[in-house]
């Protein structure tokens, strides 16, 4: 046995059964040891940045690491806008990186390169492996780094000789840490400022406290005091649709979101960070927390969230039952010309029961969130760190995670063209990944961006920077080309019918919708 054989039992000892690669030269004996152990599936990606967002969502759905694999620091580099992404979703992946053989290090070759730096601001935890020995080891403790509440990324650097040199077994997994724990003074805290504030006070949500039984306790909360439940801007996973409880997203920009929070006077945080904004502007704060506004910390994203709601829910007395849940109301099928109103408004009217939406569609996708409150119960999947590029490839991740829920891509075309080699992915596994291609040609926020910082007659140089018109994208040509079945629509009526049609079929769909 050596090291790679080592590494992989090791990894599927402890439950990681995916690695997502685009292996190199130096990761050939771990090539090989995919095909020698059983219980690891190998899912190829065209592009290291597919293969990092492939993780970052199959995390998110399947509560799990998988691997990546990727080639040296320039490997590793081109997936790193998803593993920050990654990051700030709190999922748990790990990061195997081949590299030069130790002896051959200083000979410093071409594709030598300072990985760890790399590695550090995108991980939690990084090491890099020095004997064929420590491989299993190292494996263990990255893979228990990661799963550690609330996930993390971590990152194994493994030269080559370590991966062909013979080893002596697997270890065994390693206990992971379990979250935190609220105390009573915490959760009464909680509830006296919700009791005091009532209709004037809004509970923050984030990370696990959109999860089923914590968003159930929540709503029994809302119920009880009047208060209002928001989530983030970009929440990681959120089960929403009917029979669950309404929340509202943070609006994106500023002054639309302290608007929101302006009319409450306190503020709970239940597994989200105090909200910020994305960018700094002239004459706005970063906090979006208004002046005045108090705010309190139920729980931090490191604390078992569940827990701390369903005693906050129990020390306010509120019911068991839930009646504040929404109730089915799809909006009817829209017709007219393409926009983001009647876009958001037919995937709201045809997505099916228990589907999983990954949302990148950017300006378009505005309205969806409100059109599909009424839909059927569904799971709703951001760009979490704002890197785009991430719609294709957590779609990606997790089809794989979950095969027998259809998976809907809402994408934006400038973002999908980062990572475009996604839809290879989808043809080559089979993945049952409808995507819906929102094709404006153009990058429509940084219009609104040249708008808002003032600039309303940009110049030709400025047009022709956020213009994707000049070819314009061919996307069902795109989507032919790697595999995927596509057809181009440029009315509502002929989207519903051709949505409804693909939501039907297994496997890969590709709609482009001309707006």
């Amino acid at each position: 046995m050596n090291g790679a054989e080592n590494l992989v039992r090791t990894a599927v000892a402890a439950g990681v059964e995916v690695c997502f690669a685009n292996p190199g030269t130096t990761e050939m004996a771990l090539v090989a040891a995919l095909d020698g152990v059983e219980g690891m599936r190998a899912v190829l990606g065209l592009f290291e940045g597919v293969c990092t967002g492939a993780a970052d969502g199959y995390a998110r759905m399947a509560d799990k690491p998988a691997l990546t694999l990727t080639h040296l620091g320039p490997g590793f580099a081109n997936g790193i806008a998803n593993l920050h992404n990654a990051r700030r979703a709190r999922s748990p992946l790990v990061n195997i990186i081949g590299d030069q053989a130790t002896w051959h290090l200083a000979a410093d070759a071409p594709l030598t390169s300072d990985i760890v730096s790399l590695a550090r601001p995108v991980s939690a935890w990084v090491r890099e492996v020095k004997t064929a020995a420590s491989i299993a080891a190292d494996t263990a403790e990255a893979i228990a780094a990661a799963r550690n509440a609330p996930g993390h990324v971590s990152t194994l650097i493994v030269p080559s000789d370590c991966l062909w040199s013979p080893a002596s077994g697997p270890a065994n997994p390693l206990p992971v840490s379990t979250p935190l724990q609220v105390t009573d003074d915490v959760v009464r805290r909680a509830a006296a400022t919700l009791r005091k504030y009532g209709n004037k006070a809004v509970m923050f949500l984030g990370g696990h406290a959109m999860r089923q039984r914590s968003l159930a306790a929540a709503g029994r909360i809302a119920q009880k005091t009047g208060c209002r439940l928001v989530c983030e801007t970009f929440p990681s996973r959120i089960e929403r649709g009917a029979g669950r409880p309404p929340v509202e997203k943070l609006p994106y920009f500023p002054e639309q979101a302290l608007e929101m929070l302006s009319k409450y006077q306190a503020i709970v945080l239940a597994g989200a960070l105090p909200p910020v904004a994305f960018f700094g502007y002239p004459n706005l704060p970063s906090s979006l927390i208004p002046e005045g506004c108090i705010s309190e910390t139920l729980v931090t994203p490191e604390h078992d969230t569940m827990t701390a709601l369903e005693a906050l829910a129990y020390e306010l007395g509120a019911p068991v039952a839930d009646l504040s849940v929404t109730k089915q109301n799809r909006p009817p099928r829209p017709t007219g010309k393409l926009d983001s109103a009647t876009v958001g408004a037919a995937l709201a009217a045809l997505m099916p029961d228990n589907c999983i939406v990954m949302d990148e569609a950017a300006t378009t996708g505005l309205p969806f969130f409100a059109s599909s409150a009424g839909a059927p119960p569904h799971t709703y999947l951001a760009l979490t760190g704002g890197a785009i590029g991430q719609g294709l490839p957590c779609a990606t991740g997790a089809a794989v995670a979950c095969p027998n829920r259809k998976v809907i891509a809402f994408q934006a075309d400038g973002s999908g063209m980062y990572t475009v080699q996604a839809l290879w992915t989808h043809a080559r596994e089979g993945l049952n990944v409808t995507t819906l291609i929102c094709n404006n040609r153009r990058y429509r926020i940084l219009q609104v961006e040249l708008t808002r910082a003032g600039i309303t007659e940009p110049g030709r140089k400025a047009r022709s920077l956020t213009s994707l018109a000049d070819p314009e994208i061919g996307w069902t040509s795109l989507a032919k080309g790697m595999g995927v079945p596509a057809v181009q629509v440029d009315t509502a009526e002929d989207l519903c019918v051709q949505l409804e049609r693909a939501l039907t079929e297994s496997g890969p769909n590709l709609i482009e919708m001309l707006i």
